[in-house]
């Protein structure tokens, strides 16, 4: 066989599993039409590249670190992502702030194209330090930082450890206490970090299909019935059609879910997430302690959370988890926000807004 027939072969078989992708998700609750309000991720790939974005890396001792810099248009701010998602997660937000800030939006350790060495330890302590060496090497001054989920922790240590390099700081609804044991077993995320113990375990290679298949109960039930055959023959077409680049599939209509899956394919080392499963993340990193050593001006945001079968957090913390952050924080200001955990997609103005507001002020 030729290889353009190859070729045609190969796009005739990803235009079939697209179809077939695409017929079944325009069938569930959570997926329909691409983002026709904001043109979809396209759209934010080109706003990002017209904002004066540019994809650099830089090596930092055992880690390569991948990042987008903006234009110099003001002080140096630092961006980290949450768990399983990488750098684009922030697009809806990044033109915006290129306007006021000098932005480096980094894809931190075991997610996407950054890479470490094989052996590189997943944990709060070693992540932080290479992170603060990116900050003295790349940045090249103290900056404003703030991050989500495992990035709002990332930026607790930071501000901890490393107050030299943080003017100040935002915590978005980072999982304070709630990531640490024994609480951690009683959250939504430890079944999700249960899927990377057991990818790692198993050495699966392809870590997105895997995760589909063994959280089928959290798809169905945040996208819809027979929603996870669709999202693996969606994902399988486009690998065909566009090698090498993370999935967007644009027929998941929910930016979160969309990113995480982008964020998990071929990006995302699940030693990361197995790392919180067995407890070693935090070996050596108490949030409590931490906290209290923060001098520079902090944002806790807390975005929503529920409890589901009972007594099994869904969200980054509890109402007593971000009361008990507050306490420790000797200069804190807290906000709830109405919004879902990845708050700077689900309501991107109000994080612009109070992102440039809190900084503005600090």
């Amino acid at each position: 066989m030729s290889t353009s027939d190859r070729i045609s072969r190969r796009r005739a078989l990803a235009t079939g599993a697209g179809v077939l992708g695409a017929g079944l998700l325009a069938g569930v609750p959570g997926a329909g039409r691409a983002q026709a309000d904001t043109g979809g991720d396209a759209y934010w790939h080109l706003r990002v590249n017209l904002a004066g974005y540019r994809a650099k890396t830089a090596r930092i001792g055992d880690v390569n670190f991948s990042y987008r810099e903006g234009p110099a248009n003001g002080p140096a701010l630092l961006l980290l992502h949450a768990q399983q998602m990488d750098w684009f997660s922030y697009s809806r937000v990044l033109p915006a702030l290129a306007a006021s800030f000098h932005v480096f939006d980094v894809d931190y350790q075991g997610h996407g194209t950054t890479t470490t060495s094989t052996d590189y330890p997943m944990n709060a302590n070693r992540i932080g330090a290479d992170l603060a060496s990116f900050v003295e090497s790349v940045v090249g001054r103290p900056a404003f930082v703030t991050g989500n989920s495992s990035g709002g922790l990332l930026t607790a240590w930071l501000a901890a450890n490393r107050p030299d390099l943080v003017k100040a700081a935002i915590l978005e609804d980072p999982p304070l206490f709630a990531s640490e044991y024994p609480r951690i077993m009683k959250t939504i995320a430890y079944r999700d970090f249960a899927s990377s113990a057991k990818a790692v375990a198993q050495d699966i290679q392809d870590f997105l299909l895997f995760w589909i298949s063994d959280n089928e109960e959290f798809i169905t039930q945040n996208v819809g019935d027979g929603a996870a055959a669709a999202l693996t023959a969606a994902i399988k077409a486009q690998r065909l059609l566009v090698p090498g680049r993370p999935v967007e599939i644009p027929l998941l209509t929910d930016d979160t879910i969309r990113l995480f899956v982008r964020g998990m394919d071929y990006q995302y080392d699940p030693r990361f997430g197995e790392a919180f499963y067995d407890g070693t993340w935090n070996s050596g990193f108490d949030h409590a302690t931490a906290l209290a050593k923060i001098s520079a001006p902090t944002l806790l945001m807390h975005a929503n959370y529920s409890w589901v079968d009972g007594d099994i957090l869904y969200g980054a913390m509890d109402q007593n988890d971000a009361d008990k952050a507050m306490t420790y924080l000797p200069h804190g200001t807290y906000k709830r926000v109405d919004a879902s955990h990845v708050t700077h997609l689900d309501k991107p103005q109000d994080f612009i807004d109070t992102l440039t507001g809190f900084f503005t002020q600090a």
